[in-house]
């Protein structure tokens, strides 16, 4: 049997306290910049975003990542606090969608080229087939069996240290960092 994890390793963080003993408290100013609805810049970030990961969770917290990807604007913004994600034939697997029926608690984090910043939303997500969602989003005449509608909850644009860091956008550097 394995050893567990917290076990295996010297000076494990368990507490919020220890955890702020090493990191600070939280900045403020990001904390202040956390919205209950999509404001014009949100909603303009999405329309620009080809490119989004789902997160959700089973009953027993085992947590999923779907990455969703189609032509910019593929998410809609439905409202200030409304969005609709297309499901658009894959794998078949549909993990987020089994989660969702046992849990509807989604995080999403949009990326678009080139850009540093991403923008994360939480809320709650329904699975439905209403035919005027999914009409609104054929894509080269292809109408989606289903739709993902999250109401928004909370949504914040991230820091971008961790995209410059990464050189996610810069395929040279990754090309050259590759080669060695």
């Amino acid at each position: 049997m394995a050893t567990p994890l917290d076990q295996r390793f010297e000076e494990v963080v368990t507490t919020e306290q220890d955890l702020r003993k090493v990191v600070g408290p939280a900045n403020r100013w990001f904390t202040s910049k956390i919205l209950r609805k999509l404001d014009r810049r949100c909603r303009e970030f999405i329309a620009a975003s080809p490119f989004v990961v789902v997160g959700s969770t089973d009953a027993f917290g085992m947590v999923d990542l779907s990455p969703k990807g189609d032509r910019a604007g593929f998410v809609r913004c439905l409202d200030d606090a409304t969005l609709a994600i297309p499901d658009r034939r894959g794998n078949r697997r549909v993990d987020t969608f089994h989660n969702l029926l046992q849990n509807p608690g989604v995080g999403l984090i949009f990326f678009v080229p080139q850009q540093r910043e991403t923008l994360r939303v939480a809320g709650r997500a329904i699975i439905v087939r209403d035919q005027g969602i999914r009409s609104a989003m054929v894509d080269d005449g292809r109408l989606p069996d289903l739709a993902m509608v999250v109401g928004v909850e909370k949504a914040f644009f991230h820091c971008g240290k961790c995209i410059t860091r990464s050189n996610l956008w810069n395929y040279e550097a990754y090309l050259a960092q590759a080669a060695e």
